[in-house]
């Protein structure tokens, strides 16, 4: 799940008491590149009696390809993470300039970057908020056209990064005591033989595992998936990706049921 600490529309107090609310008993919350809300999330979810699972969302790279690697069950105090997170604070805001110089060269006003700001609060900076400043502008009608016209991959404001390698990612995760889990493998646009090189090669590396259960993911592709996790002998996990409560294709907690004892859950609930 994500909060304001990134992309997401509810604090981390407020994303845990709608948890609770909502009967969950597990909750990860994995913000894009930054571990700002992990703090208060655990002292919230440990009022409400939630099994808190620390984690991010960290954006790296697969060759020139542009990947998200879950950490779950990380060590945020790890020395570690304090220079890997300033270096990511750097690439997204270099980033965002380069985003709102676009925008601004196709009608988005001359203060598209501070807007996005705005929108982004003390959180980090990405493209959901360009989204949010473009609607609050009157340049587009929804968010989902800001990213149909504007934000999408292939589109002006799909500005690319020199993101950190997932050798990287993963390993700054694994040294911090998570497991490195790639996040929505079939929202890469990749061909499912070009997908299963991809696993393969992640898992010559050391990944831990894949998700496998998340919306808008098919039957069909749930069972591509595990095949995959069998034969590679790797981790599975679920997860609804929630951000805003106004998204109608992902609820808080809820997303395709996948029983296997490959599961994270399994090692999670038995502190593995």
């Amino acid at each position: 799940m994500h909060s304001t600490a990134s992309d997401g529309a509810l604090s981390p107090t407020e994303l845990v008491e709608r948890a609770a609310n909502a009967s969950i008993h597990y909750l990860a919350l994995t913000d894009h590149d930054t571990l700002a809300g992990l703090q208060e999330a655990a002292v919230a979810a440990a009022a409400r009696d939630i099994h808190f699972i620390p984690g991010i969302e960290l954006t790296c790279l697969w060759g020139r390809r542009s990947l998200h690697l879950l950490g779950l069950g990380i060590d945020p105090a790890y020395p570690g993470w304090q220079a890997y997170e300033a270096r990511l604070v750097e690439l997204r805001e270099a980033r965002a300039a380069k985003i709102a110089t676009r925008l601004v060269g196709k009608r988005a006003p001359a203060d598209i970057l501070e807007r996005a700001r705005l929108q982004a609060g003390a959180g980090q900076i990405g493209r959901p908020h360009f989204a949010r400043a473009l609607l609050q502008a009157g340049v587009v009608s929804s968010e989902n056209e800001a990213f149909d016209r504007y934000l999408g991959q292939g589109k002006v404001g799909d500005v690319k990064a020199e993101w950190p390698s997932i050798e990287e990612a993963m390993g700054i995760v694994q040294a911090s005591g998570g497991k490195a889990i790639l996040a929505h493998p079939t929202k890469y646009k990749l061909t499912f033989s070009r997908l299963r090189l991809l696993l393969a090669d992640l898992q010559q590396k050391g990944i831990d595992g894949f998700e496998v259960a998340y919306p808008g993911i098919s039957p069909d592709q749930i069972g591509l998936l595990m095949r995959v996790a069998n034969t590679l002998d790797l981790l599975v996990s679920s997860g609804s990706d929630f951000h805003d409560p106004k998204h109608h294709w992902t609820g808080l907690g809820r997303f395709p049921r996948v029983e296997t004892p490959r599961h994270i859950i399994h090692r999670i609930h038995a502190g593995a």
